[in-house]
């Protein structure tokens, strides 16, 4: 059995988009989950997952090609909407863990998702804004983009910026940094 607070889920999600509003009959809809997970008492990043999900109402833009490397053909063996939050609860205990991600964009992605699909919601209501945490932390006066966090941290970009995978990552290694410097908010 996993002991309580232990381990912290880390979630960053890309979604179909465009350049410009979405063409009629389309939304965005989330088509990459990148998950890290934290062992908080060891203050290790010790899981890396990706999630690939097929969209129901909208495909991938040459926009959201260019800024997320996704292509229709790499998300259309995808899960469903449905099936990747029964695979976050099942298989990453998201309902169980605390989690995180940088800003409040991912949470309120899930959360308009699923009421639109009608998917139970798969996450605890245990969720830490990181941007907010470190901008609070390294007492700065504006909010930074990840990218810019991890350069003013003097932590390296590892992987694809907006790929869900390498940015959960990447976001895991500015939440170990608030943990060794006693700066997690609890």
């Amino acid at each position: 059995m996993e002991e309580f607070g232990r381990y912290l889920n880390v979630i960053d999600v890309e979604a179909t988009c465009w350049e410009t509003a979405p063409p009629i009959g389309q939304a965005s809809e989330i088509i990459e989950i990148g998950l890290c997970v934290i062992d908080a008492f060891t203050f290790e990043r010790v899981e890396r997952h990706r999630l690939l999900v097929r969209p129901q109402r909208s495909t991938i833009s040459a926009f959201c090609t260019q800024l997320t490397g996704l292509q229709a053909h790499d998300v259309d063996d995808g899960l469903t909407f449905r099936d990747v939050c029964l695979a976050l609860e099942r298989q990453h205990r998201a309902s169980s863990r605390s989690w995180a991600s940088w800003g409040d964009y991912d949470r309120k992605q899930f959360e308009r998702q699923c009421r639109v699909e009608r998917v139970p919601y798969p996450f605890s209501s245990r969720h830490t804004n990181v941007k907010t945490a470190f901008s609070k932390a390294f007492e700065l006066n504006k909010k930074l983009g990840m990218h810019e966090a991890l350069e003013h941290a003097s932590l390296p970009l590892e992987g694809r910026h907006h790929r869900g995978d390498d940015d959960a990552w990447n976001i895991g290694s500015l939440v170990v940094l608030l943990f060794q410097h006693g700066a997690w908010p609890t």
